[in-house]
């Protein structure tokens, strides 16, 4: 009786210092609704169809691919073009990089899985499912994203 007592007071003081932690970043995350317009006018401005998420993230399926079929366990190599949607580049990788989908932003979680192998995409990721309102490096906080993904 006496140990869990002591296990729920552990886990008790875990969850409430966890939820301290959350809340230390001091900000609040923009409703992925408010970016839409941008993301739609995006799209329209740069001639892509795109498809909706339901979580919010437009996509357009360049070439679906024929390859292996990708998961959130999957590790792919990519070669990709990361936008602001004023159309600067943050980020261009021409040569391909290996990484989990599982270490990656919730947009690319989502979108990279919707092709397979030797697949292309194009990702426009609203900034809750990319670095929300903590930002990361160049990219200011807030700040939905382009993304123009080949997996390898």
């Amino acid at each position: 009786m006496k140990k869990s007592l002591i296990a729920l007071g552990l886990l008790i003081t875990f969850a409430v210092l966890s939820c301290g932690k959350t809340q230390d970043t001091g900000c609040t995350p923009v409703a992925v609704a408010a970016e839409k317009d941008a993301m739609v006018k995006f799209c329209t401005d740069n001639s892509i169809t795109y498809s909706e998420h339901p979580s919010g993230l437009l996509y357009q399926i360049i070439n679906p691919g024929t390859g292996a079929t990708l998961d959130a366990s999957s590790t792919v190599s990519a070669i990709y073009t990361g936008k602001y949607l004023n159309g600067v580049t943050f980020e261009a990788n021409a040569t391909p990089a290996t990484f989990g989908l599982n270490q990656v932003i919730e947009g690319w979680k989502i979108g990279i899985p919707l092709v397979k192998r030797g697949g292309r995409i194009r990702l426009i990721i609203p900034s809750a499912l990319a670095y929300s309102c903590v930002g990361r490096g160049s990219i200011p906080p807030n700040t939905p994203l382009y993304f123009d993904v080949t997996v390898n």
